[in-house]
């Protein structure tokens, strides 16, 4: 399942994930990471959850991002929640490639038992019917 948690900039989008976040750590069976962009949330986030800055890894587009959901995947098997702060900065890419990345994470999602939650500054208006079933 996925989830996508979209605003413009003051919106609340973090406080939304950080409260899912909790509630996920809270619940889950499973492992929980998180992707941000930068180092924000560091100290927002339980010691639990494995906090990712994706510009250590250099991830710096919709195909580098996949590449890296597919391999915590196939080295862990236990995670099943996935959260991504921030998409555009993260990939530095326009709203198509967004939304195109947010459905294959719908497929991934799907096909390997896990919940993928995104955070999207923009409008929620501008977003397509596919992605607005995920909002």
């Amino acid at each position: 399942m996925i989830h996508v948690i979209m605003g413009l900039k003051g919106s609340g989008k973090t406080k939304k994930l950080l409260d899912s976040i909790h509630e996920a750590v809270a619940n889950a069976t499973g492992d929980v990471v998180c992707i941000e962009y930068g180092k924000k949330l560091t100290y927002d986030v339980n010691y639990r959850v494995r906090l990712v800055d994706s510009k250590e890894y250099g991830i710096k587009n919709i195909d580098m991002l996949k590449g890296f959901l597919s391999g915590l995947h196939a080295g862990n098997f236990d995670i099943t929640h996935v959260y991504i702060d921030n998409l555009y900065k993260t990939i530095g890419e326009d709203r198509a490639t967004g939304e195109a990345f947010i459905l294959w994470c719908a497929k991934f999602a799907e096909t390997n038992s896990m919940e993928i939650t995104i955070t999207v500054s923009d409008d929620p208006a501008q977003a397509s019917e596919e992605v607005k079933n995920y909002l």
